[in-house]
């Protein structure tokens, strides 16, 4: 549950009444938006609002108590409201979390002193003084809104979901295990550039890791219960009993690597050491901890891995891994998007486990078990890509939406037909900024808060790609 800390603005000069009435409005709609609201009490400043420097020091030290909590700040003003007041609020807090100003509308019926608001201008001058004291903050879409309209409950969902990728983000753990494959030097990646942002790569070798399963014995319970876990996440028809076994010492060796080092995700190698060398693929394995969201990536791609939970922070739901694979036909803004492949269940409109029909030609079909075939059922969807500039210091991304469609095609692995308009836009600016051939996905529709996160908070270069 998003916590935000809430600030009542208030002058005057203006109607005391408004402050009163938008106290208890606002509270009750964060209620009914499931978000905890930290403010002052009705009786610790006069209607709880914050107008002079000594209302500021008293909203700012309730912050500063709860500072673990607040996820954001939500600034609302019900009338012009003193917008050194709150600016100086957020700054004697120390918080260094998103912020959201929002205005309530005038009514042209009600432009008499005893109702005016003026609301509208005050928020220019909030925002003006934010801007002075170097406070980054987010806008609502509109400049004005009711609170109790759904343009605003959009914008409520939309901020909780930017300050739930900030918080997230903060001392962000990844796990990566086994070594870039050779040919694939797209997935190269500052590790530094990473860490200057808080966010740590573990790393462990595959021989480690074949170590741990080659003492895990057929018979242990761990690894049964592992092997009926896996049964029961997807059918399992036609695949062999030995490589099922090996794929539950595999699951089990990675899970505990993963609590032991209390990592949020993991990008693994796969190409080809797994299936020569243990003789199965991981899908289904990166499938289970991608539902589960403990989002897994392929071909050790820590960037496509930090793309996926970013979007998961944004949308509470799993995410997806895919290639921008190919054309469909000639339709410029249709792309098929495919993996091998391991994504979640829920992207699937059906799924089962199967061969890994690329490795099996020059390994054996025997070896490449594993993989989650079926098609991405349709619905809307969120695309990411983050990738570090080595030569600039610096983190981009570029992130969009589309929709997922019916449109007929037959083929092999997790693949679907993407429809974003202005698609070939956006593929030659990937092509032009030298991005990856991996994009994120997950099943919703969250780019605005995405982009707002990585560009407003996290100060990345970011491109949104437009809807048209």
């Amino acid at each position: 549950m998003t916590t935000l800390g809430v600030i009542i603005g208030n002058r005057g000069f203006f109607p005391d009444k408004l402050a009163k009435e938008c106290r208890k409005e606002i509270l009750g709609i964060l209620k009914k938006e499931n978000i905890r609201a930290i403010s002052l009490p009705l009786n610790e400043t006069k209607y709880g609002a914050v107008e002079t420097y000594k209302d500021a020091r008293k909203c700012a030290e309730l912050f500063k108590k709860n500072a673990s909590k607040i996820d954001g700040i939500l600034v609302t003003l019900p009338n012009f409201g003193d917008e050194k007041a709150v600016a100086n609020a957020i700054r004697f807090s120390g918080l260094d979390v998103p912020v959201f100003v929002h205005a309530y509308p005038d009514t042209p019926d009600k432009m008499r002193v005893e109702d005016r608001r003026d609301s509208f201008c005050g928020k220019l001058s909030v925002c003006n003084n934010l801007m002075q004291y170097n406070i980054p903050f987010t806008l609502s879409l509109l400049h004005v809104v009711d609170p109790r309209s759904k343009e605003f409950s959009e914008d409520l969902r939309t901020f909780a979901a930017t300050c739930r990728i900030t918080s997230g983000l903060t001392n962000a753990r990844f796990g990566s295990i086994g070594a870039r494959t050779g040919p694939f030097n797209t997935v190269r990646f500052s590790e530094k550039l990473l860490e200057s942002e808080g966010i740590s790569v573990e790393t462990i070798d595959l021989s480690e890791i074949y170590g741990m399963t080659e003492k895990l014995q057929d018979n242990d319970r761990a690894v049964q219960r592992k092997l009926k876990s896996i049964t029961g996440y997807v059918s399992c028809k036609g695949v062999p009993p030995e490589a099922l076994v090996k794929m539950a010492k595999l699951g089990l060796v990675i899970d505990r690597w993963v609590r032991e080092n209390d990592l949020n995700g993991t990008a693994i190698q796969c190409w080809t050491s797994l299936e020569e060398y243990f003789g199965v693929v991981p899908c289904t394995l990166m499938s289970m901890m991608s539902q589960s969201l403990l989002p897994s990536a392929c071909e050790v791609d820590i960037l496509g891995l930090l793309s996926m939970y970013i979007l998961q922070l944004a949308s509470g739901g799993p995410s997806a891994l895919l290639d921008w694979n190919n054309n469909y036909g000639k339709d410029e803004d249709k792309a098929i998007m495919f993996h091998c492949s391991n994504f979640p269940k829920s992207f699937f409109k059906t799924v089962k486990m199967d061969y890994q029909t690329i490795i099996a030609g020059s390994v054996g079909r025997d070896n490449t078990y594993g993989t989650c075939v079926g098609r991405i059922a349709a619905g809307p969807f969120t695309f990411l890509r983050v990738s570090t500039d080595e030569s600039n210091g610096e983190i981009r991304a570029y992130c969009g939406e589309g929709d997922f469609t019916n449109d007929k095609l037959d083929t092999f692995g997790g693949y679907g037909v993407a429809h974003i308009p202005g698609l070939q836009t956006l593929l030659a600016y990937a092509c032009y900024e030298g991005f990856e051939h991996h994009v994120a996905a997950n099943k919703s529709q969250v780019a605005g808060a995405v982009a707002d996160a990585m560009e407003t908070y996290l100060g990345w270069d970011v491109y949104y790609h437009p809807p048209l």
